[in-house]
This record gives structure tokens, sequence and C-alpha cells, in this order.
């Protein structure tokens, strides 16, 4: 819909999140941010990004819009993160980032970046938690398992991912945390934060947002997450039926992953 929005985002995310050895620290982030000719003060918001290590590298496993409007945008970057050990092993992290952008000529403006923070995991989490994680048809990323881990996510959404497990296999992009607490561009509290919510980006190994994406694939995976309960199902191309009014629904930011949400 927007390439450069998405691009842009990623950029910045990576110059904070991925250094070489002696790229350490706060200042070295602000450097690389500032080479790319955006706010170098974008850096001290990077937080868990910027861990204490002598040499990091990031992939960026996702970039999906959190909200695309005429003049603003958010970006959800899903990342995973190798921080070099003390015996220079790699221990693996990562966290998604809702970057936050402005339209500005030539290129969108990166304004803020807020990372997820999904607390700490739960002492004894309950068993439909434990199912989805065990379950090798759902594809979590870093943040959206901690979220699982947390105990933070109702129950409702992850008995409907280990419903869909059933008929396919899927990728889930952004759970609870790393997601932009007011639907964007609005005063409405998303279902996201409050563990109310999932996205997903790929189904059966084809991303949503591909024209190559079977469009009776996408359809179906739809149509399952509301028979799993789903109030309100979004995707890249708006569904007729439902049991409920308007529940399927379509706009530009849906059009790179399908977002099923749930009443607590």
């Amino acid at each position: 819909m927007q390439p450069d929005v998405k691009l842009r985002a990623v950029q910045v995310v990576e110059a904070v999140g991925g250094w070489p050895p002696g790229g350490r620290g706060v200042a070295a982030a602000r450097a690389r941010v500032a080479a790319l000719g955006a706010d170098p003060g974008l850096a001290d918001q990077g937080g868990p990004l910027l861990a204490d290590a002598p040499r990091a590298a990031l992939e960026v496993v996702y970039a999906q819009y959190g909200g695309l409007l005429a003049e603003s945008a958010s970006v959800l970057v899903v990342c995973r993160q190798w921080l070099a050990g003390p015996d220079g092993a790699p221990v693996s992290t990562g966290s998604t980032v809702d970057v936050r952008l402005s339209r500005a000529e030539p290129r969108w403006r990166v304004t803020a970046l807020h990372p997820s923070d999904p607390g700490p995991a739960a002492a004894a989490p309950a068993d439909p938690a434990l199912r989805v994680l065990a379950q090798p048809r759902i594809a979590l990323p870093p943040a959206a398992v901690a979220d699982v881990r947390s105990g933070q996510v109702h129950g409702a959404a992850l008995e409907a991912m280990l419903a869909l497990a059933g008929a396919y296999a899927f990728e889930v992009s952004v759970v609870r945390s790393g997601h932009p607490l007011l639907v964007f561009g609005t005063d409405r509290p998303s279902d996201h934060p409050r563990g109310l919510a999932f996205d997903t980006w790929r189904i059966e190994g084809h991303p949503v947002v591909a024209p190559a994406a079977p469009a009776n694939l996408v359809e179906s995976f739809m149509r399952a997450a509301a028979a799993a309960g789903s109030y309100n199902v979004g995707g890249p191309r708006l569904l007729s039926g439902g049991r409920a009014a308007n529940q399927f629904f379509s706009d530009p930011t849906h059009h790179d992953h399908v977002h099923a949400g749930f009443r607590g």
C-alpha cells in the first residue's frame, strides 16, 4: 500500500538493534540512526533492542501495518535478535516495535519507537497457553511467545489459535505487546493490549500480503477464525455473511494480515 512507510520503519529498527564489535550503546546507535537521515534521538527509545552486548544481529520477521492513514502510520516491526554472550555464543531474544511515522517529503519520517513489553512469565501458565506454545503448527515470534507465557492472553484467543491449527499451519505476527493501545486514528481501545486478539501474517507458507496467496486460502482462514469465536475478523478482502453483523471487515491497515478479535 505504502512501501516506503514499511521500509523506513525497518531501516530505523535495524540501525538501533544490530551492531558490529565496538558499536554497543546509545551513542553508537544514535550515530547509526543519524546516518539514515533520521532523528538520532529515536535511538534513546530503543529499550530492549539496546542490550549490553559487544555485538548484535537483528532479523526482521515481518513488518505489519498497525495503522495507515493519509498523513500518519504505525508499522509493527516484528524482530528476532541475537546478542553475543560473554563466551561469544549467541543469545536469542527479540521484540516487536510499534514504529510511528508521519508523511514528509521526500520520505516518510519516523517520529517514535514503542518496543514491546510483555512482562514476566506467569508462575503457572494456564493449560491453553502451554498447548499453544507446544503446537508446532502455530509459529510465534519472540514477543508473542512472551505474551503467551505472561498469562495475559485471554483463553478465547488461545483456544481459537488451537482450533485453527487443526486445519492450518500459520504464523502469528502480533498478539498483545508491541501493538498500539488504541485502534489507530481513533480513541477506541484495541483488543490486542488486553490479550483479546492476534494477527496472522502467513498461512500454509503463503504471506497474506502476497499477490500470489490463494484467495480461497485467506478467505477460508478468516471464516475459520470467525467460527472459532472471533467477533471481529479483518483481512485484505471484505467477506460477506457471518454470524453477526459486521463480523468481517477490511481496510488498508489489514491488507497485510488477518486480525482476529475476541470478547472478554
